[in-house]
């Protein structure tokens, strides 16, 4: 995921052709350099965009897109480890500052990403 054209100081003016914007690492950075990682998922928009409605719908929870992406990374850390383990992770934003574009019927209909998944088989789960 981490790339050495966006090496600190190097980093391109717009590396991203997402809608699930400030997330992941796509670069190497002082902080970063001292976490301890076991690994990381890749997620894609629909998926966050599914997983932001699926919430929405049976927990009642208005996600962002960086909280979407969390869950679906979460989801994907569950399934590779099984039953029996307790999974974490952070919802960090709302759905309120993603109205104009991850909310948007219209926005995401001319990218694709309309939401057509009934519960969790974008993420393989029947």
């Amino acid at each position: 995921m981490y790339t050495r054209e966006e090496a600190e100081g190097k980093r391109l003016k717009n590396p991203f052709d997402t809608i699930t914007e400030g997330i992941g690492i796509n670069r190497l950075t002082e902080n970063f350099l001292m976490a301890k990682l076991d690994g990381a998922f890749r997620g894609t928009d629909k998926e966050a965009v599914e997983m932001s409605r699926f919430l929405l719908k049976n927990d009642g929870l208005f996600l962002g897109s960086s909280s979407a992406m969390n869950c679906v990374g979460a989801v994907r850390v569950a399934q590779s480890l099984g039953p029996g383990h307790t999974i974490v992770t952070i919802l960090c934003d709302s759905g309120m500052r993603h109205l104009s574009k991850f909310y948007d019927a219209q926005y995401l209909s001319q990218l694709g990403l309309t939401p057509t998944a009934a519960g969790l088989e974008f993420l393989g789960i029947k």
